[in-house]
């Protein structure tokens, strides 16, 4: 597995991901409308470009595996995970784990002292084991429909 930074052409295969492992892995904590609300397929063209300028901005990380891009994290200028899929066919494998501390290193390099990010149900757990901790439980909206996530915070030594 290489992790590299991205680049444009990426985008396809990471939203792709993104969907996919949302309404795959995210499943067992979440209904199906929540799902469609967090990951409505219809979106797909405008989150293309959003998210294309967003990762070129932020700095933004992925697993490739020959080729094919397995999972993929970025981080705002302040600390902020926003984004941490990886493929349902990659999981426990350490993806995920990888990303995030090429993250914190990024982090450490600019000075920061700490890092948070927004959790998912699924994701709770995974940040919790890297040393994150809840701030607080919230219910964001998505097209009118509400799914709980966590603010989480983490402290860099």
């Amino acid at each position: 597995m290489e992790l590299r930074r991205f680049k444009d052409e990426d985008i396809n295969q990471i939203v792709s991901i993104f969907y996919e492992t949302v309404h795959s892995v995210n499943k067992r904590d979440y209904t199906g409308e929540q799902l469609h609300a967090w990951a409505p397929k219809e979106e797909e063209p405008l989150k293309l470009k959003a998210w294309k300028d967003a990762l070129s901005h932020n700095f933004t990380y992925v697993a490739d595996i020959k080729g094919e891009i397995v999972g993929f994290s970025d981080m705002n200028q302040e600390g902020h995970v926003e984004r941490l899929f990886v493929h349902k066919d990659y999981l426990r494998q350490g993806v995920a784990s990888a990303l995030v501390n090429t993250l914190e290193a990024e982090a450490r390099r600019l000075g920061l002292n700490e890092m948070d990010t927004e959790a998912s149900i699924t994701a709770r757990p995974f940040f919790e084991r890297l040393g994150y901790h809840v701030i607080q439980q919230q219910i964001v909206e998505r097209k009118g429909v509400g799914l709980v996530n966590f603010k989480m915070v983490k402290t860099l030594r």
